[in-house]
């Protein structure tokens, strides 16, 4: 009998909650928006979200040097960023379309026919990227997918291809093995990633 009332009471509550939320429409430039409000003890109350808003202490730079370092770390960063971003939704449609590839064969395919699209589509744009652009990159993409560039290729294209291509990064002086550290050496740029994803910068 109890548990009966109390659900009973429960669901009242929950009627009255419903009924108690309101839309309040809100007229600026010729425009009408839509606000959502609950109405407590006579009272109407906006309820809004706001987008999270990132601060970083203020950097100070001990010379003009320094100050222009990290004007071009944030130019470098996004110029690299974009292609992080589009190396993790690759992997993310390589690994989706993997599942559906029943032999290593039509994988071996499909790797194949991937990268062509992507050297047709983005060859000309990543050879426009500096050596710092491009060792940037190589953090970021470990930022984005979890994995370094030399794990991903040699998941995708094998040892040998990952060798092959590591020792042509070490040529440049650059490592597909490098790490991306957010709290150590990499710190400034994964504020300045924040500050972007954030449309603060």
């Amino acid at each position: 009998m109890i548990h009966k009332l109390l659900i009973a009471v429960f669901i009242v509550f929950l009627i009255n909650t419903v009924k108690a939320q309101d839309t309040i429409q809100l007229h600026k430039d010729g425009a009408a928006y839509v606000l959502y409000g609950v109405i407590i003890d006579g009272d109407t109350l906006l309820l809004s979200s706001i987008d999270e808003v990132y601060i970083f202490p203020l950097r100070k730079f001990n010379s003009a040097r320094d100050l222009r370092r990290y004007r071009r770390l944030i130019r470098n960063v996004k110029k690299a960023y974009p292609y992080a971003k589009l190396a993790k939704a690759k992997l993310d449609e390589i690994e989706a379309n993997f599942v559906k590839l029943k032999t290593d064969k039509a994988r071996k395919n499909y790797i194949k026919q991937v990268e062509k699209e992507i050297k047709y589509e983005y060859e000309d744009e990543l050879k426009k990227l500096t050596i710092t652009q491009g060792r940037i990159l190589i953090k970021l993409i470990d930022r984005e997918t979890g994995e370094t560039s030399y794990e991903l290729v040699k998941e995708l294209r094998g040892s040998f291809s990952a060798f092959f291509w590591q020792a042509l990064a070490r040529l440049f002086g650059s490592n597909l093995k490098s790490e991306f550290d957010a709290h150590g050496e990499d710190k400034l740029i994964n504020e300045i990633v924040i500050l972007i994803e954030n449309g603060q910068l």
